[in-house]
């Protein structure tokens, strides 16, 4: 029998701890919701879509995780210990830098933002989101180091000490909230002061764990600085391609959600809630994307094509049964989940539950294809056809669908969400048939 690179018991040790760090960063979101529900729905509007272009930011910074796990990830396959120290250390340095940029540019240009992409939303609703962007924006220095450091500790296997400081992290951010929010009447300011807080004190302690002496990949001052070109280049020929389809599929959800505010703060507030409760219920195939960068890369790195495709056709078929079950459970127990919203009308509850149904039907059998089986694709370098075939998709399906059912058609948000199931169908037979071919492991 061939010696393989991890046990199940190793996968199921590196996927446990991401589920419970994914599960906890979606239960906070909807604490936030929730608990800014009592202060109205121009507040849950407003936190919405400011969260919508945070998400555009936030995925750059994990885009550029990814890149630096791969790298990473390779290189120990190599065993190559110090060049992936080094790797860590440049991605730190990376993230660093562009945390500070998209501050800069957020605090700036703070309400052209907010009219770029929502101008017909209310007054009220626009004063919520600039409060809560500008609030926020600060924490993108904090929350970009956490990624990079985050992705460390993934890249060696070790995906407890993420979970453990996102706990933490996660703990201060609702405590904050009940505390900002109920006690000291900060309205939507209650939301975003504890974000900030609660991502610097995740980034100092994940960077300081990271600089121990007895972690595998010792992060050093000499790895951060100076730039190493060369390396820097590799990380961001994974994360650039990454950054691209992610943050442009972000852009798209921006365009469609601005087409789903011109129907009125109902749709906007169902569209809001029902994305929040969907993403409870892909949070273990977020997981498993995540660890698939990891036992994919380590593979190809190891130069075994057979063990990447063994591990592969493993966690697809891990990923596909627990989204099953998520899903399921989302679809079972929807009344009650909706109902913690308490301040939502009867018209938005109605179209909430609309929107779950087809998200967590098609999120069944759809999902892991279309988002986990790629992070395979880009841990085997084969980040361009993933990139093109993302925006393709984004552009013909969920941009242009939605203009067409959403505004042409008029049937609001739920044209919006069938265009994106549409957009899930086109990516599973690009990146299903790429798998099969075996033309995803020609750049290994």
């Amino acid at each position: 029998m061939k010696n393989r690179l991890f046990s199940n018991r190793q996968l199921v040790a590196l996927i446990i701890p991401l589920v419970i760090e994914q599960g906890l960063t979606i239960l906070v979101g909807m604490c936030d919701g929730v608990m800014v529900s009592s202060v109205g729905e121009a507040a849950i509007s407003g936190v919405s879509l400011v969260d919508m272009i945070n998400a555009v930011i936030l995925v750059l910074f994990a885009a550029l995780a990814t890149g630096g796990a791969v790298v990473t990830s390779q290189l120990l396959g190599a065993r190559q210990t110090e060049r992936a120290r080094k790797s860590a250390g440049q991605l730190v340095t990376l993230a660093a830098s562009m945390g500070l940029v998209m501050m800069a540019l957020c605090l700036i240009f703070a309400r052209g933002l907010l009219r770029l992409f929502f101008g017909s939303i209310d007054q009220a609703v626009m004063d919520a989101g600039l409060i809560y962007l500008r609030i926020t924006a600060l924490s993108f220095p904090f929350i970009a180091l956490y990624n990079a450091g985050a992705a460390i500790f993934r890249s060696v296997g070790n995906s407890r000490v993420s979970m453990q400081v996102s706990l933490l992290m996660n703990a201060i951010n609702v405590a904050g909230n009940a505390l900002c929010i109920f006690v000291l009447k900060m309205g939507v300011a209650g939301v975003a002061v504890p974000t900030l807080v609660s991502r610097a004190v995740a980034a100092v302690l994940i960077l300081a764990l990271a600089s121990r002496k007895d972690q595998a990949l010792c992060l050093k001052r000499a790895a951060l600085y100076p730039i190493d070109h060369k390396m820097m280049g590799k990380i961001l020929s994974i994360g650039i391609p990454s950054a691209c389809e992610n943050s442009f599929f972000q852009f798209g959800r921006l365009l469609v959600v601005s087409m789903i505010a011109l129907f009125g703060t109902t749709q906007t507030s169902a569209n809001a809630v029902a994305n929040t409760l969907d993403t409870m219920g892909i949070v273990v195939g977020q997981a498993m994307g995540l660890a698939v960068v990891t036992v994919i890369g380590q593979s190809v790195g190891a130069g075994d094509k057979e063990q990447a495709t063994y591990y592969l056709k493993k966690l697809m078929l891990w990923s596909l049964v627990l989204l099953f079950v998520s899903n399921g459970l989302i679809l079972t127990f929807l009344n009650p989940l909706i109902g913690m919203y308490r301040s939502l009308t009867p018209e938005t509850v109605a179209l909430t539950r609309t929107l779950v149904r087809i998200h967590a039907g098609s999120a069944i059998v759809l999902w892991a294809i279309s988002f986990v089986l790629p992070n395979a694709l880009r841990a085997a370098n084969d980040v361009q056809f993933t990139m093109w075939v993302g925006i393709g998709s984004m552009v013909g399906f969920r941009i242009v669908g939605s203009w067409i059912l959403c505004v042409q058609l008029g049937w609001g948000a739920v044209g919006v969400w069938i265009a994106m199931v549409l957009d899930w169908v086109c990516r599973v037979s690009f990146f299903l048939s790429r798998t099969l071919s075996g033309k995803w492991l020609r750049k290994a």
